[in-house]
């Protein structure tokens, strides 16, 4: 069996499940659905983690993880380039979880704000993953300017309506020369596992897991669902067919 690595930047990771910090009943709750998720990676948003109070909790009570500060809220790529070098400042770290937002009902990014962004923050030395749309085109440009991973939206942020365009996102995922990180849109566990069967390196969520009736619970399936979807991917599903087939023989029946 062929090793099945994930690589980021040159790091190896163990886990393919990174978690979001944001919007737990209490910082109980988000260290215990962290844990039981398995990941290593959590994200934080620069703005928070920079206040005193709630943000610099976080990063006391998960300083055992790996930190990636994300870019949330900007809306151009001067505000996105700024906040990525204060989280640079304030974490020690140069990876960086790109958002630039260009309508704020549907949370769209702004792609040509994200392409500029990309560009000049990977000729600053940081490892930058863009959150982008479902598009192929877009995945690549964003690919083309050195981007670490592109991750590509499932759906709207935080609507859990899981995958809206597996067409989109599994070609993605075969053309893609760097990882395919899904984020957005996951609501639950089948979600996940169906975004890692597509061909995704990797999820990541929040929501799904923060609101859930149970976060910690909801953190476990998913990080099952994520390990079942993967190798679900690469044992290879069988053919659709719009006949039955037999999987016993039909030679040999008694009375035959």
């Amino acid at each position: 069996m062929r090793e099945d690595n994930f690589i980021i930047a040159g790091q190896r990771l163990a886990s393919r499940l990174l978690l979001g910090t944001a919007g737990y009943p209490n910082q109980r709750v988000l260290a215990d659905a962290v844990r039981a998720s398995e990941c290593e990676i959590v994200t934080v948003s620069i703005r928070r983690i920079s206040l005193k109070g709630h943000g610099s909790d976080t990063v006391r009570l998960l300083s055992g993880y790996r930190f990636l500060p994300n870019t949330a809220g900007c809306e151009t790529a001067r505000d996105a380039i700024l906040t990525a070098e204060l989280a640079r400042e304030a974490l020690g770290t140069n990876w960086i979880k790109l958002e630039v937002i260009g309508d704020r009902e549907t949370l769209y990014p702004e792609v040509t704000e994200l392409l500029e962004a990309t560009r000049e923050l990977v000729d600053r030395g940081f490892v930058v993953l863009p959150y982008c749309t479902d598009d192929p085109v877009i995945c690549q440009r964003l690919a083309d300017l050195g981007a670490a991973a592109v991750m590509p939206m499932g759906s709207l942020i935080g609507s859990g309506m899981g995958i809206a365009n597996p067409s989109n996102l599994e070609l993605i995922c075969r053309r893609s020369p760097v990882p395919v990180i899904v984020d957005a849109g996951i609501g639950t566990a089948s979600d996940a596992a169906l975004a890692m069967e597509l061909g995704a390196s990797a999820i990541l969520l929040n929501t799904a897991v923060a609101k859930a009736d149970d976060p910690v619970r909801m953190a476990s399936a998913m990080r099952h669902a994520v390990e079942a979807g993967r190798l679900a991917y690469l044992a290879g599903r069988i053919p659709r067919r719009s006949r039955a087939e037999p999987s016993s023989p039909q030679l040999g029946l008694v009375g035959s």
